[in-house]
C-alpha cells in the first residue's frame, strides 16, 4: 500500500465534546456530520488507496459506517490523533509507504494540502514526519490574536528553519510581530495545518514514548517527535482562494458554515 489516510475521531473531548457527530450546514443547507465532511475531504485526495476512520466510540462507527466508511476501532487509552493512527495502523495489520493522519475537525482541508504534503515527505528523506503550513495574511493573524485575546485557542502556528525542519509549534502566536501587518499583505506567522504524514518507523516509535513536557503544556501532540529529536518537514501550502479553518471550539461552527456558504461548497 503506498498511502493510507486514517481520521481519528473520538466522542469525549474536554472542548468540545461530541464533536464528530456536530452537524455542518453547507452552501445548499445541507447538514452533515464533522466526521462525514472529513470523510468526504479524505476521499478527495488524489493517491490515497485506502481511507479509514479510526474511532473509540461505537456511536462514531454506527455513523461513519452509515455513510460508508471503512471503520477501524481503536482503545480509549489513546492519549491523540497520532497515537489513535499508529494503533490503526497495527490493528489494520498495514504495511503502507506513508500514513497520512487527517484529523476530524479539519473538514475544508483542500486535497492539494495533502496530496503536497506526501510529495514533500517523499522528496526529503531526512524528514520522517511531515505536515502543512499556511502562510497567514494580516487578517488571518489578526483573527488568531483576538481569540487568543478572548481566551480561544484559534488555532496552532508553526516556526521553522532555512530548510523547513519545523523549530517550534505553539497554540500562540508565534513569531513576535513587531507593527501592524495589512490585512492583505502576508505576515511572518504560519498558520499550523492538522494534518501529518508519517513513515511508519516513526509512527510506530511514537506511540512507546512518554508524553513530552512541551506536548503536555501546550496540548500539540507533534511536539514529541520534536522532544526526541526527529525531524519534522513543514510543507508550505497555497490556499488557492480558499478559505481554512479548524473546529476547536463551539463558536467556530457558525465561521465554518460561513466560510463553506462563501466559497459554495456543498
Amino acid at each position: 500500500m503506498g498511502v493510507l489516510i486514517v481520521i481519528p475521531a473520538r466522542h469525549a473531548s474536554s472542548r468540545y465534546p461530541g464533536k464528530p457527530l456536530a452537524s455542518l450546514r453547507g452552501a445548499t443547507g445541507e447538514a452533515r456530520s464533522l466526521i462525514r465532511r472529513s470523510w468526504d475531504a479524505a476521499v478527495a485526495v488524489g493517491g490515497a488507496d485506502r481511507v479509514v476512520v479510526a474511532t473509540d466510540d461505537g456511536r462514531i462507527r454506527e455513523h461513519a459506517e452509515g455513510f460508508g466508511a471503512e471503520v477501524v476501532m481503536t482503545s480509549e487509552a489513546c492519549r491523540n490523533g497520532t497515537e489513535r493512527c499508529a494503533e490503526a495502523v497495527a490493528a489494520l495489520g498495514a504495511s503502507p509507504e506513508i500514513v497520512v493522519n487527517l484529523q476530524g475537525d479539519a473538514p475544508l482541508t483542500p486535497p492539494w494540502f495533502v496530496e503536497e504534503l506526501v510529495a514533500g515527505l517523499r522528496a526529503d528523506p531526512a524528514a520522517e514526519v511531515a505536515t502543512p503550513v499556511l502562510n497567514c495574511t494580516g487578517a488571518m493573524r489578526a483573527e488568531l490574536l483576538a481569540d487568543r485575546a478572548a481566551g480561544r485557542v484559534g488555532g496552532t502556528t508553526a516556526v521553522f528553519g532555512a530548510d523547513h525542519g519545523a523549530l517550534y509549534f505553539s497554540k500562540e502566536v508565534i513569531p513576535f510581530v513587531p507593527g501592524a501587518v495589512a490585512a492583505d499583505a502576508p505576515s511572518p506567522v504560519f498558520h499550523h495545518v492538522g494534518v501529518y504524514a508519517y513513515r511508519p518507523e516513526p509512527l510506530a516509535a511514537y506511540a512507546t514514548w512518554p508524553e513530552g513536557r512541551l506536548e503536555r503544556l501546550e496540548g500539540l501532540e507533534q511536539l514529541r517527535f520534536l522532544e526526541h529529536g526527529r525531524r519534522v518537514l513543514c510543507v508550505e501550502v497555497e490556499a488557492r482562494g480558499r478559505q481554512f479553518w479548524e473546529l476547536n471550539n463551539p463558536e467556530d461552527v457558525l465561521k465554518i458554515e460561513a466560510m463553506m456558504a462563501a466559497m459554495g461548497i456543498a
